[in-house]
């Protein structure tokens, strides 16, 4: 900027060295030129298209032309001096003026590049805009869809609603209806027996009067005609007598007229009176025999009218006993009407509380279905906040972009009325024009810094990629001469390239602009999103795992289906039951308990003995009961439940879905085909046809002619004896073909309390089976009608008895079943023994225990001992997050509604990793809860009590709520 004004510095240092006026037009020509000249290198330093200056070829003539004019020698040499220097000057301001016209053409180029990359920064931004209102308009349309969706599913709940409330009323009218209706035929029955029974009695009354009667009419006229004919006989004899007398006498009378001597027919006549006298007093004797005989039949038909008399009384004492017994039936009809009212309004009250529960559920549902309706809204709120942020974001970097494009056109206008000379600009001005253009040429590193971290926020399109590096090749070229560059004051704008400037901005956002909030929000979104999606592919993805089977554990992470009840065998069981396998597997059963295969004398296929303790009195199986596991001939499985090959089907299915199938065999006990000579029912038939000699000896009942029993009898069937070689034999046989032939996997050993233990270790060495359990069924202590704390003996038989096969077997955990039924009504201290061991088998031998709430015996429709109702969700609580084997019951999980209660637990306990084997540590067992740690990844709590993990100072490590039950109960898992 000095050179430009060297022209006038020049000048003024003539004039003061030369203070005079020129007279000569010629000096004032060079003066007027000089000082137009250096007015013009002045405005040249900024205007980049001045006036074509003079030659100054030109200049030196007109001087030298005009030198002979000049008078002063002197002066002239002088001003030869300043118009050689100003020459010099002259020469250096067109050299300046050239590198500024470059300059120019620099600035030129720069402003329409910066003008394209406008129009591209534009477009972006325009295209941005679409797309996020493209977006908005889509999550609109989502939210709208979602709301429409929340509200059908709403109208669909209530009309579920509706249809349950309905299905329950239906269900209670035919409850009534079935009750009515068992009511009226349990009635009539009775009913009918009595008047069929009166009608027998007055029938068998009638039909004794008559032969009676009959008797005595056939006597009577019997003895009668007798006499009649007796009677006619002595008179005939008589009559005859007499003609013989009238024919002596008339012989005397012509004798005696004759002259015979009267002496002599009077002899004769003497002799025939005395034959008459005889005569009449043999039948003066028969009257007597006949009198007496009319007496002796007089006093029959007394004797019968006695009789008649006592029939009628017996039939009137049988109208009375009618008579009473439809009184005591009427009044045990009033009764039952009022039990079964009573029943109806319990049924009522239960329906009612059903209802209440659905109808809560579904308010908890609902509730549950606004918040996250809410949820969503929120979501939805905040990806429209985020969406208005960004377009607010792209309407500023658009006003920005604007913005930009007005000051550009500013400087476009400025510079062409720089280069129009519409205006003078001073060396000050040059900053404010150019809007700090300057400061970006002269500044290299601060000015380039601050283009790039005011970069986009985006990756570069590959539209705009590609129209860059097709834009690129046609600016014009840096300059190529060095020494001319080093030379120049001037610094061209080395602009970043468009890859670096958008890594850079990729690498390095901008605190406070508004799309780094959008663009954090979308990572959190992102991280979350990724976070669930390996959350739910560790929950989905089942780690195979190398099972080592026991008999007496199976794979110690075993849980047991017992998949029939007590009514099971009236439906086609094996194929209802081979349709729920696919359910059975995805829910974490690993193993189906499947009722008797064999034939049996009952239609269940079964006696499920059963001891069980109520208060001190033990409810042993009643008569319709007794003929429940029955088997008869072993190898004959067409059962009630259905055919042999249904039973292969039923396998099949359940083992395609990786189930262990169990079968319910009875080795204690069967029943005879046919009866021996002194007919006692113990000859055995089928292909295993054994005889008296197969059964104990010490067995009342069936004059077995075995070795006595190694256990307790059973007296409702002949008891076999294990202890003959034959029947072992063939028993391993038959349990081989069960395994070999028909699939089963497994034994449920039903009352194994009836022979040793010895050998079920042999049994299920020989058979191989991957797990068994044997039924050994024993009564608890009580005392004064209550539960004994101590139930050590009782599960110390039970252990006893798993001790006898080796551990070969595992047995029901009876001792805890009996301990929960008390121990769940607020008395959870029952749940600790003195070592803090559980109190069951589980306590002593927890891979033994294989803990259930109910069975077919227990629950269903015998309910010899049914589980609280109330209790029950906590009771799986307990054994499903507990070591040892747990049972689920088929009505349980099926009829009760709790399908997925259950099978939440089963996913905590497969989470935690329980199995049998699992360690145990009880923190509190008293009135008001119970709390234990299973393992090393899960807490429970029963009971109403306030407790969490955090409160507990020996539970190290972050716990996570997996099930929140309220009061009931409560599950933990160690994150």
């Amino acid at each position: 900027m000095g050179a430009a004004v060297l022209p006038d510095a020049a000048v003024l240092r003539i004039l003061k060295r030369h203070p005079f006026v020129p007279r000569h037009s010629f000096i004032r020509g060079i003066s007027s030129t000089v000082s137009r000249r250096n007015s013009y290198h002045c405005l040249k330093d900024y205007c980049p298209n001045p006036v074509a200056p003079l030659n100054d070829d030109q200049m030196f003539t007109d001087v030298v032309v005009d030198q002979d004019a000049y008078s002063g020698k002197n002066e002239v040499q002088g001003i030869e001096d300043e118009l050689m220097t100003a020459k010099k000057a002259l020469s250096e301001v067109q050299d300046k003026q050239v590198a500024l016209e470059k300059e120019r053409d620099q600035l030129l180029e720069e402003l329409a590049r910066s003008e394209a990359k406008k129009q591209e920064f534009i477009a972006a931004i325009l295209h941005d805009k679409e797309v996020a209102i493209t977006e908005l308009e889509a999550a609109k349309s989502l939210f709208h869809k979602n709301l429409e969706e929340s509200v059908e599913e709403k109208f669909s709940l209530q009309s579920k609603l509706v249809l349950a409330k309905q299905d329950a009323v239906d269900l209670a009218v035919q409850v009534e209806k079935l009750a009515e209706v068992a009511f009226q035929q349990a009635t009539s029955h009775i009913l009918q027996d009595a008047q069929l029974r009166i009608s027998s009695a007055e029938t068998t009354a009638a039909e004794a009067a008559h032969q009676i009667e009959k008797q005595i009419k056939d006597a009577t006229e019997g003895t009668i005609s007798s006499i009649v004919e007796k009677s006619n006989y002595a008179i005939e004899r008589a009559l005859a007598v007499a003609e013989e007398a009238g024919e002596h006498a008339k012989e005397a009378m012509e004798t005696f007229l004759d002259g015979t001597s009267p002496f002599t027919e009077v002899a004769s006549v003497q002799v025939e009176n005395i034959k008459l006298q005889g005569m009449l007093s043999d039948i003066e004797s028969q009257l007597m025999i006949t009198r007496n005989e009319v007496a002796r039949l007089n006093i029959e038909l007394e004797h019968t009218r006695q009789q008649l008399k006592a029939f009628e009384q017996r039939a009137f004492d049988a109208e009375k006993s009618l008579l009473d017994l439809q009184e005591s039936r009427r009044k045990t009809t009033l009764q039952q009407e009022e039990e079964m009212k009573s029943l109806m309004e319990k049924v009522r009250k239960d329906v009612a509380d059903k209802t209440k529960a659905i109808s809560k559920a579904f308010k908890t549902d609902l509730k549950n279905i606004k918040t996250t309706i809410e949820a969503s809204k929120d979501v939805v709120l905040s990806k429209d906040n985020a969406y208005l942020r960004r377009c607010e974001a792209l309407q500023r970097s658009l006003m920005a972009s604007e913005d930009a494009l007005k000051m550009w056109r500013q400087r476009t206008e400025m510079a062409e009325s720089l280069l129009m000379k519409e205006r003078k600009l001073d060396e000050d001005s040059i900053y404010v024009v150019n809007g700090g253009r300057i400061d970006l040429l002269t500044d290299v590193d601060s000015q380039k810094w601050k283009l790039l971290s005011d970069g986009p926020r985006r990756d570069i399109p590959q539209w705009m990629a590609r129209r860059i590096k097709a834009v690129i090749p046609k600016f014009p070229p840096k300059k190529t001469d060095i020494a001319e560059a080093l030379a120049s004051k001037f610094k061209s704008l080395e602009l970043p390239k468009a890859d670096e400037v958008w890594s850079i901005a990729r690498e390095k956002p901008k605190e406070g602009d508004a799309l780094v909030e959008h663009v954090l929000e979308r990572e959190t979104i992102e991280k979350k999103r990724k976070a669930l999606e390996r959350a739910l592919r560790r929950k989905t993805e089942r780690v195979p795992e190398q099972k080592i089977l026991e008999p007496g554990t199976g794979t110690g992470r075993e849980i047991v289906f017992q998949a029939f009840n007590w009514e099971s065998w009236r439906r086609q069981w094996y194929q209802e039951l081979a349709s729920k396998a696919s359910d059975l597997s995805k829910c974490g059963v690993t193993a189906v308990w499947l009722p008797p295969p064999t034939e049996s004398v009952a239609p269940q296929g079964n006696f499920g003995y059963c001891c069980i303790v109520i208060g001190v009195l033990a409810v042993c199986c009643s008569n319709h009961v007794i003929r429940r596991y029955m088997p008869s001939d072993l190898y004959n499985l067409n059962s009630s439940y259905g055919s042999v090959e249904e039973l292969k089907h039923c396998i099949e299915e359940l083992h395609s879905q990786d189930l262990l199938v169990l079968g319910d065999v009875v080795l204690n006990h069967r029943c005879a085909h046919k009866q021996s000579p002194n007919g006692v029912w113990n000859i055995f038939g089928g292909k295993l046809a054994w005889g008296p000699e197969a059964i104990v000896c010490d067995d009342p009942n069936f004059q077995g002619r075995g070795n006595p029993s190694s256990g307790d009898i059973f007296h409702a069937a002949p008891n076999v004896d294990h202890s003959q070689d034959f029947v072992r034999k063939d028993i391993k046989e038959w349990l081989n073909w069960l395994r070999n032939d028909i699939g089963f996997d497994g034994w449920r050993l039903d009352f194994v309390k009836g022979f040793s233990g010895t050998y079920v270790k042999e049994y299920i060495e020989a058979s191989h089976p991957a797990f068994a359990i044997g039924e050994y069924w024993d009564s608890l202590a009580y005392e004064h009608g209550s539960l004994c704390y101590n139930q050590d003996a009782h599960r110390q038989r039970i252990v006893n008895w798993i001790n006898a096969t080796g551990g070969t077997s595992s047995a029901f955990d009876i001792t805890t079943k009996g301990i929960l039924h008390s121990a769940l009504h607020n008395e959870y201290w029952r749940m600790i023994d003195p070592q803090g061991k559980p109190t069951g088998v589980m306590g002593w031998w927890p891979s033994r225990a294989v803990t259930f709430l109910e069975n077919h015996d227990t629950g269903s429709t015998q309910g010899h001992w049914p589980f609280p109702r109330d209790k029950l969700m906590q009771g799986y609580a307990y054994i499903l997050t507990h070591p040892g084997t747990p049972v689920i019951f088929y009505d349980h999980f099926y009829d009760f509604g709790i399908h997925d209660v259950i099978t939440e637990l089963i996913e905590a306990r497969r989470r935690a990793g329980i199995h049998c084997r699992s360690s145990i540590k009880i923190y509190h067992a008293n009135n008001e809860g119970y709390v234990a740690q299973v393992g090393d990844s899960l807490v429970m709590k029963l009971g109403q009590f306030d407790w969490n993990p955090s409160k507990e100072n020996r539970l190290e490590g972050s716990w996570q709520k997996f099930v929140d039950k309220g009061s009931d109960y409560q599950v933990w898992l160690r994150q």
